[in-house]
């Protein structure tokens, strides 16, 4: 019995002293001129999205209007105190005009020699580079993505987009074909054979070989809906050297090392026969020599689209630092990474969005066959593309209402005192994490009127200047913004023009009307499927 009640209460103590620890915790904010939510014990004010009850989008966009009228609010992640930027001018003080405080992505790891000793493609990558070594790996891989680079590459996209409407024609004028796809089905495969061919110099076709190679590692690989990749996820966060000294890979150790030897292989089979192709391969090959320099009569404007983000001085650097084949493979993985997922989420929402309105699906069209006219028989140019104006209005308006990332994050490296000029004044210690709620700032009504409606009215040359740019961020802001911006909206916008030009996107009974989202902390995707009917249009027979 004495031991009972010994154990009882050692327990008692252990249970006493966790709960004095959290409440400790959970008092930073209390002194704070900010307001804060209030946190739920050992979850903080991530609950609702940890436990399912609200997907990604919905959470943020509850947090973003806790507190409508404030400037900054705080929340917890679990136990660490973060905070949530809710106005553009604020945003852009941190992000853009004081961002040598706030260089940096949250780190999986806190400490940069673990990252440097590890193999992990991820951690090596562009995004989660930090301090002087993101700078320079940003400064020597943006050259690889200006227009005149998109020049080069659009022939692979465009041989890709439309190697995917004829298979598509073939098989919707078969007789008894229903003409219903899921859309982020189709526009994986089509994501998959375009990063196939412009990031690892390989020719596949998705359709014709639905089940090749590359397309089954790389969907396993990228698979972040089931429930042991949402644990693996939420521990990277929350215990991340843990999971390195335990060398558990946030994604499918065997297939990134398929992927990494992969790279290396083309890069060594191209320099021994002098093979050059257009594309990211290339990239790297001319980056391990020395030789990718931005081109000196380039100037970067917005002829890619109004949601295009402008590179920094800080791209625009002339560097001379080597680097590892590993660190190279590295950017080469993270290409994949983003193409893959993201541009086939953002081509399932404008698809639905187009099926939804069949006015703006109407109007787009007329465009396209426009161009198709101008071209006089020759092939579909890049500059073609991105002149066209509705085009760019309908992607716009796809990427405020779907941004491809709900939210971002800045990390403080070092101590910050934050001043708005109008008596709001704090310190932000190093290794604060900000967040940035882009969702939240796309749906606010405050910054675009009937924020639910789908208007690509309001990116038209008319009204594009009553948009504030610090609210409107598909792509992010300030230097740390993506670099791949000009690429994905080259890629959404060549598919969308063949795929409307060969078709009329109407609904069918499995359509989801309203589209729901799962709720997944680690993923944006749809409870049922993008389901829409491709009709051959007549013109085409």
């Amino acid at each position: 019995m004495a031991v009972d009640m010994v154990t009882v209460a050692a327990l008692v103590a252990i249970v006493a002293l966790v709960y004095y620890y959290v409440q400790k915790k959970y008092q930073y904010f209390l002194d704070k001129p900010y307001p804060h939510l209030k946190p739920t014990f050992l979850v903080g004010s991530g609950g609702p999205m940890l436990f399912r009850r609200r997907d990604m989008m919905e959470h943020i966009n509850v947090l973003y209007n806790s507190f409508p009228d404030a400037k900054i609010m705080g929340a917890y992640d679990c136990l660490t105190p973060n905070l949530m930027i809710r106005d553009p001018e604020t945003l852009k003080q941190i992000a853009v005009k004081d961002f040598d405080y706030f260089t940096d992505h949250t780190p999986f790891v806190p400490n940069e020699k673990d990252v440097m000793q590890s193999d992990n493609m991820f951690l090596n990558s562009l995004f989660m580079l930090r301090g002087q070594k993101w700078r320079d790996m940003r400064a020597t891989l943006s050259p690889a993505f200006t227009g005149s680079k998109m020049r080069q590459m659009f022939e692979l996209v465009s041989e890709s987009g439309q190697g995917m409407v004829q298979h598509l024609l073939a098989e919707a004028r078969r007789d008894g074909a229903t003409q219903q796809y899921e859309m982020k089905d189709i526009f994986s495969r089509f994501a998959n054979d375009v990063i196939a061919s412009v990031a690892f110099g390989i020719q596949v076709n998705s359709f014709t070989e639905p089940k090749n190679d590359f397309y089954t590692k790389g969907k396993k690989l990228l698979d972040f809906n089931s429930f042991m990749s949402s644990v693996k996820f939420l521990l990277f966060i929350t215990v991340p050297r843990l999971m390195l000294k335990l060398n558990i890979e946030l994604m499918d150790a065997v297939l990134c090392k398929h992927f990494h030897e992969m790279i290396l292989d083309n890069m060594r089979v191209r320099d021994e026969k002098g093979i050059v192709r257009n594309d990211m391969i290339n990239i790297l090959m001319q980056v391990k020599k020395g030789a990718l320099r931005h081109q000196k009569e380039e100037v970067d404007t917005k002829d890619a689209g109004f949601a295009t983000v402008e590179e920094s001085t800080v791209g625009k650097s002339a560097i001379t630092r080597q680097w590892s084949d590993k660190e190279l493979v590295a950017q080469c993985f993270l290409f994949f990474l983003a193409g893959f997922d993201t541009v086939s989420t953002a081509l399932g929402f404008l698809c639905y969005e187009l099926t939804m309105h069949p006015d703006v699906q109407e109007q787009l069209y007329r465009e396209i066959c426009e161009v198709d006219q101008s071209l006089e028989g020759k092939p579909l140019t890049y500059d073609a593309v991105q002149a066209m104006r509705y085009m760019d209005m309908v992607v716009s308006e796809t990427l405020r209402i779907w941004p491809p990332a709900p939210a971002v994050d800045r990390y403080c490296n070092r101590d910050y005192t934050f001043d708005d000029g109008e008596g709001l004044r704090f310190k932000i210690e190093k290794g604060r994490t900000i967040f940035i709620p882009i969702s939240g700032l796309h749906s606010d009504p405050k910054y675009f009127p009937n924020p639910k409606k789908f208007d690509p009215e309001r990116f038209s040359e008319e009204n594009r200047h009553n948009i504030n740019p610090g609210a409107y961020l598909p792509f992010g802001i300030g230097p740390r913004n993506c670099i791949g911006s000009r690429f994905a909206l080259m890629e959404v916008k060549s598919i969308v023009y063949y795929m409307l030009k060969s078709f009329t996107f109407e609904r069918c009974e499995k359509t989801q009307v309203p589209l729901k989202l799962k709720k997944n902390p680690a993923a944006i995707s749809t409870e049922k499927g993008i389901w829409i009917r491709l009709k051959p249009r007549e013109v085409n027979n």
